[in-house]
């Protein structure tokens, strides 16, 4: 699975993209999140304020119901404002 970080999530986790092997009952974007809060302090402290990260899979928008799987990309960013 491809993972992407933008704006403060990059900059927390020190990355921008990442490609990672999740375990398969990580099927959802909740349960992707809940498994990356695992990963150490920084994943912690990026997924901390998890209602405020969005999500798309596969650049479509996300909630933490929709369904991920290996070889999808995801991205986690910060709400986004018009204007």
């Amino acid at each position: 699975m491809r993972i992407l970080y933008f704006a403060w999530l990059r900059e927390r986790i020190g990355t921008g993209e990442e490609e990672v092997a999740v375990p398969a009952e990580v099927n959802t974007v909740g349960t992707l999140v809940a498994w990356m809060r695992g990963r150490g302090p920084a994943y912690h402290a990026a997924f901390a304020v998890g209602n405020t990260v969005r999500c798309a899979v596969n650049q479509e928008f996300a909630d933490p119901d929709a369904v991920v799987r290996d070889g999808d990309e995801v991205a986690f960013f910060p709400p986004v404002t018009g204007g």
